[in-house]
């Protein structure tokens, strides 16, 4: 068993043309390259599973507890580390880089993210609700909630009614994406479509 999994960070959008010369949107992310920074066993912790290390720390920001810890797989402090379930770490290595030559095109994969935040939004923007009338003597409606239940019965909200609030800055998952490109000595994976959130910022990718 592989390892089949890589953390990333996302560069942007573009397009790509096939081979017929129709253009369809990518998504560039840089995989890797990262270390495994820790292997976990069910014989020690219960549990199977692989954290890996990605983008280097600076001296000034890291702690002792974080040089301890990556000291012990003998690789520099990470930035960003991450489990993942693995169901046989014994053909893995402390220390061991994985990069984007794991990954080929045509792989469909699962890439997991935190969402743009929005910021506070209206029931409108938030859940595309359609607003009052606009016309026929209404007035100052056209962007209102209306009614948000009865009175009497039951008198209150109803939990998890759909209202203004926080919008976006959620942890979200796309499945069934392709990696239509890999540029291997610069650890480039063109992926067919959107992932979530802004430019820079970062994704898991596994493969499904």
């Amino acid at each position: 068993m592989a390892v089949d999994f890589i953390i990333g960070r996302k560069i942007g959008m573009t397009r790509i043309f096939d081979d017929l010369g129709f253009d369809f949107p990518v998504t560039i992310v840089e995989a890797g390259p990262c270390e495994v920074t820790q292997i976990k066993t069910i014989d020690k912790e219960g549990y199977a599973s692989i954290q890996m290390g990605f983008m280097e720390k600076s001296k000034h920001h890291m702690n002792k507890s974080e040089k301890g810890h990556c000291d012990k797989a003998g690789v520099s402090v990470k930035k960003i580390l991450k489990e993942f379930y693995y169901k046989d770490p014994s053909d893995v290595e402390l220390g061991q880089e994985v990069k984007a030559e794991i990954f080929e095109i045509g792989d469909t994969i699962s890439v997991s993210g935190v969402s743009k935040g929005k910021g506070f939004a209206g029931h409108m923007k938030r859940h595309n609700f359609s607003g009052g009338r606009a016309s026929h003597g209404k007035n100052s409606v056209m962007r209102k909630a209306g009614s948000v239940g009865a009175g009497t019965s039951p008198g209150r909200i109803w939990k998890g009614s759909r209202m203004a609030g926080r919008m976006g800055n959620e942890a979200v998952s796309v499945k069934n994406l392709q990696v239509t490109r890999v540029e291997k000595n610069k650890n480039l994976l063109f992926i067919k479509g959107a992932i979530p959130g802004a430019n820079n910022g970062i994704v898991y990718i596994s493969k499904q």
